[in-house]
């Protein structure tokens, strides 16, 4: 059996070899009849008509062919016969070789980085022709040594863009600048909500509303519920498709604020070209005549639309400060100047110069080529005739550049339902929606809006904070980059802004906002992932708890989230069964106590003592005294703290001799608290017990002083001590009067004393030289000041002599006249 297969598969190849010579001797045959007029045409295009490959042309991998790394078996080699023409490349045959075994290679890198996969680069290797020593490789050296360091130099590793953290100073300012900000975008929200009260822009408005829309915006009354709200809502879509047709959108409007890396960054900042300019009450009305603006003042003309045709419509706007948190995307580097000539008029002149050839030669070359591929014998000797084209007399118009903003609005307008006692939204602008708050949000990646804060202002200028009906995530995801999260005073630093807007009494409608937007709030699911946890108003995970706080024993987990895949599931909690646990001495300075036998909520970590010499190599051992860490504790078990009663005018004292009174729940039963700096003097110029109250401690680095404020005494013997305090102020201010009374009477005695020797210097002199004396002696004073410390001097020279210039020095003199 095996010859005879043998013998039928000699008889097949030789079959298929005669076969393959014929197909051979018919291509040559049907090569041998091409007409002459092609090969002239390949020759003008400098190919050989008869040339043949030396070698096959290797083929070309599709992009959509993967390669298959799968091992797969040799296939058995094949019978080669020797073709009969060198030409015909289906007789060209190859014989399969099978591949040598890899060998094991060893790569040494000159550090000891450990990098990942994606950071190495390696040069790409051509693998599909095996090279021409592939029997000796066996005999050759197995043990490769590559080095990759001149290739690491050549391409360095790119390091991660990680911003640095900002600085609890650089937090501060920030937030600063960011309720700034907020105050100065709300007075030019409340600005623009004037303006849509404007007479005369309503009047204008007003022109575009034919009856038929009036009609539908105002229901009647006798109408059920949902034929009012239809009707309202009918009437809003004719007119937000009648204002989009009209009105032309010609310049960008307000979007996201962002920070700038590097102060260089907003040397060169300009504002761009197609950016909304500043207005005024007249260009305001002139918009409303022209239909032309940003997108913003757009929503602004149709809320005063809606207002000239008596619906009542709030406008809103989504605030767009700057964030106080690192996590926001970067301003960016300001765009290059432009050269004189930009790539695009660059493109636009070598386009003018392909289609007006300078010179004939070139036309005719052209033309030449064309017909050369058209397939025609005499195509190549055909000139097309030139046709002169005559310069178009109407100019092309301007190309108007695209504004890109985001695709979600800032401005737009809030009607109110009638019917239904609610607030909807209406924008016809931008995303052309009507009743769909969902449709407001932009998603975080937006790097043109960013939805913080959403105030809507009425036409009385009262305004909401409507911004957790518009945003899906507000506890996980809003409330994050609002004030409120920043600092405990947040929220009231919010309230206090709002309440300036405010009409001063809530209405009917007003509560029933309040309400649906608080319900919608708490109806918020809870978050996927456990980023959105923290600082979570409603739930907790146990990984994000602080150190002084606790959860309730046997609180009930509301759900479960893993942070993967993979990872295990963690507990979700209720925020309602957080505790606040403080240790002991906390407890104590709040003026409660832990009460007896109670187990410790929760143990802090052990606490290192600080070192007692620079010199010692001893890190500080852990305190004896609470070897398991810091016991903490829970309100619930604790309790009032209370001194000792005060008994027979004796207050309780500790071994420093004073009481603790930390808050003034820990006043002793039937003693007072003096609060005066003067309290310990008058009890002890009463003789009565007293303590002096410790109230706190000052620190200064790390050592604390007592604070030591006021005293405690009797109750009976107050009234008396306050009595003796407010005689002692009164006795110091009868002192202070004296002294100020005393430096008074001084300062009149060198008054009287300055008069009586004025008089007595112009005593013989008259009245009318009385003036030109004046003036020498003011003359006279002026050259004594100067000399001032010369007299000095010569004084104390002469006091150390005993005798005074060849003069007697008489001390009933001084400066020549006698003093009294």
């Amino acid at each position: 059996m095996a010859g005879r297969k043998r013998t039928a598969s000699r008889a097949n190849a030789t079959n298929a070899t005669a076969s393959r010579s014929t197909r051979s001797t018919r291509s040559n045959t049907r090569r041998s009849d091409v007409p002459d007029i092609y090969n002239q045409m390949l020759a003008d295009v400098d190919i050989q008509p008869h040339t043949t490959l030396s070698e096959r042309p290797l083929k070309r991998r599709k992009p959509s062919q993967k390669n298959d790394h799968s091992p797969k078996k040799p296939d058995p080699p094949k019978a080669i016969s020797k073709p009969e023409d060198v030409d015909d490349d289906d007789d060209v045959q190859f014989e399969d070789v099978p591949l040598p075994a890899a060998t094991m290679q060893t790569v040494f890198r000159d550090s000891d980085e450990e990098d990942d996969d994606d950071e190495i680069q390696f040069e790409n290797v051509d693998l599909s022709i095996p090279s021409s020593n592939l029997d000796n490789t066996e005999d050759g050296n197995k043990d490769l040594e590559l080095n990759f360091s001149a290739r690491m130099a050549a391409s360095p590793r790119k390091s991660a863009d990680r911003r640095k953290p900002i600085s609890k100073e650089e937090k501060g300012r920030r937030m600063e600048i960011h309720k700034m900000h907020i105050l100065c975008l709300l007075a030019h929200v409340a600005r623009r909500n004037r303006w849509c009260n404007d007479n005369t822009t309503q009047k204008t408005l007003r022109k575009l509303l034919t009856n038929k829309m009036i009609t539908y915006l105002n229901p009647s009354t006798q109408l059920s519920q949902f034929g009012r709200a239809n009707s309202l809502k009918e009437g809003l879509q004719q007119v937000g498709t009648m204002f989009k047709t009209k009105y032309q959108v010609t310049e960008r409007g307000i979007r996201r604020s962002l920070w700038a890396d590097n102060e260089q960054h907003l040397q060169n900042y300009k504002l761009p070209d197609d950016a909304e300019t500043p207005m005024e009450k007249d260009d305001f009305r002139e918009a409303a005549k022209s239909l032309c603006g940003s997108r913003d003042v757009g929503a602004q003309l149709y809320c005063a639309l809606l207002r000239s045709a008596g619906v009542e419509a709030r406008l809103v706007c989504s605030l767009q400060p700057l964030a106080f948190t690192p996590g926001g995307p970067p301003l960016g580097k300001p765009p290059k100047a432009k050269g004189k000539s930009s790539i695009v008029e660059r493109y636009a002149q070598q386009s003018k110069r392909e289609k007006a050839p300078d010179s004939p030669a070139e036309s005719s070359s052209s033309s030449s080529s064309v017909l050369r591929r058209l397939g025609h014998p005499k195509a190549a000797a055909f000139h097309l005739p030139t046709i002169p084209t005559a310069p178009s007399p109407r100019e092309a118009p301007p190309i108007s550049k695209k504004i890109r903003e985001s695709p979600y609005p800032i401005y737009w307008v809030e009607i109110l339902d009638e019917a239904h006692q609610k607030w909807q939204p209406a924008d016809p602008l931008v995303t052309c929606s009507f009743w769909k708050p969902q449709n407001m949000e932009p998603p975080a990646s937006d790097r043109e809006n960013s939805m913080t804060y959403v105030v809507a202002f009425q036409d009385d200028g009262t305004v909401k904070d409507v911004t957790r009906r518009y945003t899906k995530a507000y506890n996980a995801k809003t409330r994050k980059m609002r004030i409120e999260s920043a600092e405990s005073t947040g929220e009231k630093w919010w309230q206090k802004t709002l309440r300036t807007f405010s009409r001063g009494f809530p209405t009917d409608l007003d509560r029933i906002e309040d309400s649906e937007l608080a319900d919608k709030q708490l109806r918020e699911p809870m978050p996927r992932n456990i980023a959105d946890f923290k600082d979570h108003p409603i739930f907790v995970l146990k990984r994000h708890l602080r150190r002084n706080e606790v959860l309730v024993p046997n609180a009930p987990a509301s759900g479960t989230v893993g942070p993967g895949s993979t990872g295990p599931l963690e507990k979700v909690y209720r925020h309602k069964d957080l505790r606040i646990a403080h240790s002991r001495d906390k407890w104590y300075r709040m003026g409660r106590e832990v009460l007896p036998n109670e187990i410790p909520a929760k143990f802090l970590p052990k606490r290192k003592r600080p070192k007692s010499d620079l010199f010692d190599d001893d890190e500080g051992d852990d305190d004896p005294s609470e070897p398991n860490g810091i016991p903490i504790y829970t309100f619930d078990q604790t309790k009032q703290f209370k001194h000792p009663p005060v008994v027979n005018g004796q207050v309780p004292k500790n071994r420093f001799r004073n009481i603790d009174l930390y808050v003034p729940s820990m006043v002793p039963e039937g003693g007072a608290y003096v609060a005066d700096e003067l309290g310990a003097r008058a009890a002890f110029i009463l003789g009565v017990d007293y303590a002096p109250a410790l109230t706190g401690f000052q620190f200064k680095g790390r050592q604390g002083t007592a604070v030591l404020h006021g005293v405690v005494v009797a109750a009976e013997t107050e009234e008396a001590v306050r009595a003796v305090i407010s005689g002692i102020k009164d006795q110091a201010a009868e002192l202070e009067k004296d002294r100020r009374t005393q430096v008074v009477l001084k300062a009149w005695r060198l008054f009287l004393m300055s008069l009586r020797v004025r008089q007595r210097i112009f005593a013989d002199v008259d009245s009318e030289d009385e003036g030109d004396n004046q003036e020498d002696i003011e003359i006279d004073k002026g050259k004594e000041i100067a000399h001032e410390h010369d007299s000095e001097d010569e004084e104390k020279q002469s006091e150390n002599s005993d005798e005074g210039g060849g003069f007697m020095v008489d001390d009933e003199y001084a400066g020549g006249f006698m003093v009294d």
